[in-house]
């Protein structure tokens, strides 16, 4: 909103509103920003034509799922997204992991920060029993947030 303080119309203080939208800012930069693109498009496009070979080597396979163990303040267990609970987990986990070698698959846990010690030392039993040795712990990132000491 713009105040008109002197004009034809009146005293030297006489304020009224000038309710018109000026649009020639946005016009200017709307044109300049056509002008940017217009030159650009061209040298974005490839010209040369290039017949190119083959390529020998095999796909990269893709990455394994991470396979992640949730914990319930409650003592719940879930393997993903599915409930399950401390004597089928060993199974869940290998239908989970599919073909992949135990050993070597790394098991993502996370943990509700209220759940008690022992259920969390029953799992981690559990993965070992059932060849599962390499257990990475899943935690918030707090940097930057004050917490409590």
């Amino acid at each position: 909103m713009a105040a008109k303080l002197a004009g034809p119309s009146g005293g030297r203080y006489d304020v009224g509103q000038n309710n018109e939208i000026n649009v020639t800012p946005f016009v200017d930069v709307m044109l300049v920003l056509l002008i940017i693109f217009m030159v650009a498009a061209p040298l974005a496009a490839v010209t040369i034509k290039v017949k190119l070979p083959p390529a020998a080597a095999k796909p990269a396979p893709n990455p394994p799922t991470p396979v992640y163990i949730s914990i319930k303040k409650n003592g719940n267990i879930y393997v993903g997204d599915f409930a399950t609970d401390i004597d089928s987990l060993g199974d869940d986990l290998h239908k989970a992991v599919g073909r992949r070698d135990p050993t070597k698959e790394r098991i993502f846990i996370r943990g509700d920060e209220e759940m008690l010690y022992q259920d969390f030392m029953r799992v981690m039993n559990k993965l070992q029993d059932n060849g599962f040795y390499s257990v990475a712990l899943v935690g918030e990132d707090r940097r930057g947030i004050n917490t409590k000491p």
